[in-house]
């Protein structure tokens, strides 16, 4: 057996309680914290609290060399790991069609995403969200200015009418991680005075909603990560009320309909 548990977004306690459950039930424990991971823990408190021991994979370890993971999944019971909830990555989906190849039994078991909690602490309806992009740090893509991912995506939704939510790009492996002022400075390249909402710290006891101008949020500070951006797109007036309350957004900056 193959189990996938998302971890939630901040601690060792973020964890449904499902997912606590079958982990410290698990004959081996592996984990990936590339795609995200937990600011508010380590690896070595996540063990200790669930009494476990987890190996930590990198990308090549799980995408190019998982044999070791679904030859133990064949007559073990094991977990795998991820910030977030798993399977919003392709590398999951991969590794989950792989064991499913090799006879190998799977179950997911969710946690909460960054997706989600950027809808209920921005008050923005979650499904007028359209799809989501991500902005890189430059030397990542190589191109000058914003890679048209990122520019095709936000465009397409605001002619849709629809919000977009720009993650901010994360080198793990350099302890790298895109504040939401210097997404917002590398967008208002841009887009000077669209609107933009940082979520920060989503899932912990701090967690900040901000808005603005993305030439001014270029100014602002927003604290420890990790960081994402929302571009509203056309708002209700529900969304734009909490837009104001929960995040200082000036009304007349929003498109109300």
């Amino acid at each position: 057996m193959l189990t996938f548990i998302g971890l939630g977004l901040y601690d060792e306690r973020s964890i449904t309680i499902e997912g606590r459950d079958a982990l410290r039930n698990a004959d081996r424990v592996y984990a990936e914290f590339y795609t995200s991971e937990l600011i508010g823990t380590t690896v070595a408190e996540l063990e200790s609290y669930h009494g476990v021991e987890i190996t930590v994979r990198d990308r090549a370890g799980v995408e190019q060399r998982p044999d070791d993971i679904l030859r133990a999944a064949g007559s073990e019971n094991v977990v795998f790991l991820t910030a977030g909830d798993t399977m919003i990555s392709t590398t999951h989906v991969d590794l989950r069609l792989r064991a499913h190849d090799r006879g190998i039994e799977t179950r997911i078991i969710h946690g909460i995403t960054a997706q989600t909690a950027t809808s209920a602490l921005t008050g923005l309806q979650n499904y007028r969200f359209g799809k989501a992009t991500t902005l890189p740090f430059p030397y990542a893509h190589g191109a000058d200015g914003l890679p048209a991912s990122v520019t095709e995506t936000i465009e397409d939704n605001r002619r849709d009418g629809l919000h977009t939510v720009v993650y901010l790009d994360i080198k793990v492996e350099r302890e790298e991680y895109m504040t939401a002022d210097v997404g917002a400075d590398l967008l208002a390249e841009a887009y000077p005075d669209l609107v933009g909402v940082v979520v920060a710290r989503a899932g912990s006891p701090d967690p900040l909603v901000d808005g603005g101008r993305m030439s001014d949020l270029a100014t602002r500070e927003f604290g420890d990560p990790l960081h994402l951006l929302v571009v509203p797109g056309e708002c209700h007036l529900l969304e734009a009320d909490a837009l104001v309350e929960l995040g200082g957004v000036d009304r007349e900056h929003l498109d109300v309909v």
